[in-house]
């Protein structure tokens, strides 16, 4: 089939405050695909990030590709690496907005065996991403394409994806960039760069968006500024996890977050259906069991 590309005028992002409702912020995801809330985290807090992570994404080596950027660090397992990550996947709004638009029913079994039951959430990824001066455009993408899905074509989204602002994010310096609407396209349709805005905000705001949205990292025209962002997505716990947590932190490490992000990390299981099952003494068991 040949892929449409059907240019529309771009319109900008919707800012809410931090102190918006849960139900407002729905109901513009709903009809933009994202959404930027400023004041998303305390300066506080954004402190704490910054002292815990700058120094350790400042020894990782750039990409190696158009995708992940020439001039562009990365870096992931990001609960090993500070605590105060935990106030972004627990922020009321992000886990709210997860739950209504990520967990709702699945149907599924046949006859007298037909169930409803949610999927549930997992942290799908965690990565801290700082574009560097000279940095081109990253190509638009949906972040769905990671597990292979397809939307609308399979009815439900999968992922609400968060972009922190650790730094100011400015035209300039690559702020993300994002093509409002665009997670209500087929798969069909190609997002052109003149339909993307920038997702400029304030350092401790955040831009929240739908796995389905098309977006990209932004050209940092700048001589000497780094444009610094954590980013993070909740999924569908009916799909495998971006970033393989059991490998990227250690059972310790889990350990010591409460039960819910113990959970939200992949030491869970699906009762209904067992999925993400482990063996203990013959029974297909909640993970959760072996962090005592």
């Amino acid at each position: 089939m040949k892929a449409q590309n059907t240019k529309r005028q771009s319109i900008d992002l919707t800012r809410l405050p931090g102190a918006v409702s849960l139900d407002q912020l729905i109901a513009v995801i709903e009809r933009d695909g994202g959404v930027i809330v400023e004041d998303f985290l305390s300066p506080a807090i954004i402190a704490e990030l910054k002292a815990d992570l700058l120094p350790k994404i400042e020894a990782c080596s750039v990409g190696r590709d158009d995708f992940s950027g020439f001039r562009t660090r990365r870096m992931s397992a990001l609960f090993a690496k500070s605590r105060r990550v935990a106030d972004v996947v627990s922020h009321p709004l992000f886990l709210g907005a997860a739950e209504h638009f990520i967990d709702r029913p699945v149907v599924y079994g046949s006859g007298e065996h037909v169930r409803s039951v949610r999927p549930g959430l997992r942290i799908g990824g965690s990565q801290m991403i700082q574009i560097g001066p000279g940095e081109g455009a990253q190509p638009l993408h949906r972040d769905h394409w990671a597990m292979l899905w397809r939307y609308p074509d399979y009815g439900r989204q999968v992922r609400l994806q968060i972009m922190l602002a650790v730094s100011d994010f400015t035209e300039e310096n690559g702020a993300t960039r994002v093509v409002p609407g665009s997670h209500t396209w087929s798969e069909e349709r190609v997002a052109d760069p003149s339909e993307a805005v920038s997702a400029v905000m304030k350092v401790g705001s955040a831009l929240l968006f739908l796995g389905s949205t098309h977006h990209g990292g932004g050209t940092n025209r700048t001589a000497d500024q780094y444009r610094t962002g954590l980013t993070m997505g909740l999924d569908s716990a009916a799909v495998r996890q971006e970033e393989n947590m059991y490998l990227a932190l250690s059972p310790d490490v889990v350990k010591s977050y409460p039960e819910q992000i113990q959970r939200l990390l992949g030491w869970s299981y699906m009762p209904e259906t067992y999925m993400g099952w482990v063996e203990i003494d013959g029974e297909m068991a909640d993970p959760i069991r072996l962090l005592g």
